[in-house]
C-alpha cells in the first residue's frame, strides 16, 4: 500500500511538472498600418493590424472612430493570415482617429487594445493610391530560447528527484 502512495506521488508530481513547464503562448501586437501615432495626409482605404499568433476567422473586432467618436469603418473585418483588415468609408475631418481591436487567437486571451493616427487633410487634393507596406515578421522563439526552456526542465526535474531521495532517507531515518 505505502508503493502504491509512493508511486502515485512520484506520477503527479512528474505530471504537475509537465503540466506547468507547457509553453505559453501569448498574442502580441506586431505591426499596423497606418502605423500607430503617424500623420497621413492621404485618407487610407483600410487599417490593417498584424498580431503574432494567427487569428480566429469569427469573433474579432476593429473598430476605427473619428475625432468626434463616429464609427468611421465599414465594419468588415477580413482575416489574411496573422493581419486582420477593416476597410474604411472616406474620411475628410481632421484630427486623431482611434483604431480599437479585439483580436481572438487559439488557446489565447483575447488581445485587446487600441492604437491612434492622425489625418491632416492637404492644402491640395490629389487622388493618391495608399500601397499598404509588408511588415516584417518577427518570430516568436529561437534556438537559444528553447534550449534555455529545456535546461531549466530537465534541471527541475533533477531537483524534483533529489528531493523525492532526500524526503525518502529523512523518512526512514525515523
Amino acid at each position: 500500500m505505502e508503493k502504491v502512495k509512493r508511486l502515485a506521488a512520484v506520477i503527479g508530481a512528474l505530471g504537475l511538472t509537465i503540466f506547468l513547464a507547457a509553453p505559453a503562448l501569448a498574442n502580441s501586437l506586431v505591426a499596423t498600418s497606418p502605423i500607430a501615432g503617424s500623420t497621413l495626409k492621404v485618407e487610407p482605404s483600410a487599417v490593417t493590424i498584424t498580431v503574432e499568433l494567427t487569428p480566429l476567422d469569427m469573433g474579432n473586432e476593429v473598430i476605427v472612430t473619428d475625432p468626434s467618436g463616429r464609427r468611421v469603418d465599414d465594419g468588415t473585418v477580413t482575416v489574411a493570415g496573422n493581419d486582420l483588415i477593416v476597410g474604411m468609408k472616406p474620411i475628410s475631418e481632421p484630427g486623431v482617429y482611434k483604431v480599437s481591436y479585439s483580436i481572438i487567437s487559439e488557446m489565447d486571451l483575447p488581445l485587446e487594445g487600441s492604437f491612434v493616427f492622425n489625418f491632416s487633410t492637404p492644402a491640395i487634393t490629389t487622388p493618391q493610391e495608399v500601397l499598404p507596406s509588408t511588415p516584417a515578421k518577427v518570430e516568436g522563439s529561437d534556438f537559444g530560447t528553447n534550449l534555455f526552456v529545456i535546461g531549466l526542465l530537465v534541471t527541475s526535474l533533477f531537483v524534483l528527484i533529489a528531493l523525492g531521495l532526500y524526503a525518502r532517507k529523512i523518512f526512514n531515518e525515523r
